[in-house]
C-alpha cells in the first residue's frame, strides 16, 4: 500500500509516520520539505501535481491551521489549510480513486448542553476555525472520494507545546493559577488518534462500506480546571519542581478569559459509531495523559 501522509511534522503527522508504517510505504511531506515533496497548503492548488505524480493507494491529511485565536484574524489562510486544500486532495483522491484521510474537531458544534455529539448532531460552529474545519468535512464529502473523516478534541502529544506543559511551567513558576472549569472535553493524544487511524485504514481497505465521520476521543470527560490539577499533582508526586499549593489552583468560568475566538463549553464527542464499527476500545483520558508526562518528564 502506498500511502501519502500531509502535515508530517505535526503532533498527529509525527505520530503517523509511526503508526502508518506498517501498512506500506509511506511518503511524508510538509511545507518544508525539500523538492518535490513540498506541501504548501497555503497554496492549495500546489498540491495536485504532488499528488499525480506519487500516486497513492490513501492520502492522509494531518495539516491544519490549529491556532484558533489567530484564525480569527487570519481567514483566508484558515481557509486554504482547513477548507480549500482538502477539497484539492480529496477530488485528486476521487480521480485515482484512492482512500483520503481527513481530521476534524469538535469546533464544528456550537458547545451547547451537556450531551455528548453524536457524528449526525447538527453543526454550528462558533469561530474562523471550527467554520473552516467543517467546510474542509464538507468539500471532502462532496468529493465523491472514499473518505475516513475523524472528528476529535484537545489533542495533546509529548512533542511540541501542550496544555499539560503549560501548566507545569507556570505551576513552577506561580503561587496560584485560574483555569477555566466551565469548558468539558476528553484530552486525547495524538498517538492514540494516530494508532486509530491505521486500524480504520485497514479495515476500511477491506470493508469500503465503513467510509464516513467518526468521532475518536479519549474515554471519559474533564475540565481544563481538573486536567490542570490532575497533570500538577501527577508531577507533584513525582518529584517535579512545583511551587502552586494545590488549594491555590482556582476555577474560573470561561467568561472571565476572553479570547478572539468562541470556544464551545461542550466538547464532548459519542465514540459509539466509531467503537462499534472498527471494534475498538478507546482508553480513558488519564491514561494517555500520564504516558504522556512519563515521556516528556523522564520518568
Amino acid at each position: 500500500m502506498n500511502i501519502l501522509l500531509l502535515g508530517c511534522n505535526g503532533q498527529v503527522g509525527w505520530e503517523l509516520q509511526r503508526a502508518l508504517a506498517p501498512l506500506g510505504a509511506v511518503t511524508a511531506c510538509d511545507f518544508d520539505s525539500p523538492g518535490d515533496l513540498k506541501a504548501d497548503f497555503s497554496q492549495p492548488e500546489s498540491l495536485a501535481p504532488l499528488v499525480q505524480g506519487l500516486r497513492p493507494q490513501v492520502i492522509v491529511n494531518a495539516a491544519a491551521h490549529t491556532a484558533v485565536d489567530k484564525a480569527e484574524s487570519e481567514l483566508a489562510l484558515a481557509q486554504a489549510l482547513n477548507a480549500t486544500a482538502p477539497g484539492v486532495l480529496a477530488r485528486e483522491a476521487a480521480a485515482l480513486g484512492a482512500l483520503t484521510v481527513h481530521y476534524s474537531t469538535d469546533y464544528v458544534f456550537d458547545g451547547s448542553g451537556t450531551e455528548p455529539r453524536t457524528e449526525d448532531a447538527p453543526t454550528g460552529p462558533l469561530s474562523v476555525y471550527g467554520r473552516t474545519k467543517l467546510e474542509g468535512e464538507e468539500q471532502v464529502r462532496a468529493s465523491g472520494a472514499r473518505h475516513l473523516i475523524l472528528r476529535t478534541s484537545w489533542v495533546y502529544a509529548a512533542r511540541g507545546g501542550n496544555f499539560a506543559k503549560t501548566m507545569l511551567r507556570l505551576a513552577a513558576e506561580r503561587e496560584s493559577l485560574n483555569v477555566i472549569s466551565d469548558q468539558i472535553g476528553a484530552p486525547t493524544g495524538a498517538d492514540l488518534l494516530a494508532d486509530v487511524t491505521a486500524h480504520a485504514i485497514r479495515a476500511l481497505v477491506h470493508g469500503p462500506t465503513l467510509q464516513g465521520t467518526y468521532h475518536c476521543v479519549a474515554t471519559g470527560e474533564t475540565s481544563w480546571f481538573d486536567y490542570a490539577r490532575f497533570v500538577i499533582e501527577w508531577a507533584r508526586a513525582h518529584g517535579q519542581p512545583i511551587q502552586v499549593a494545590p488549594d491555590a489552583i482556582r476555577p474560573i468560568p470561561t467568561s472571565a478569559y476572553p479570547t478572539p475566538a468562541q470556544r464551545p463549553l461542550n466538547s464532548r464527542l459519542d465514540t459509539s459509531r466509531l467503537r462499534q464499527a472498527f471494534g475498538l476500545e478507546l482508553p480513558p483520558w488519564q491514561q494517555g495523559v500520564e504516558r504522556m508526562l512519563r515521556e516528556f518528564l523522564g520518568r
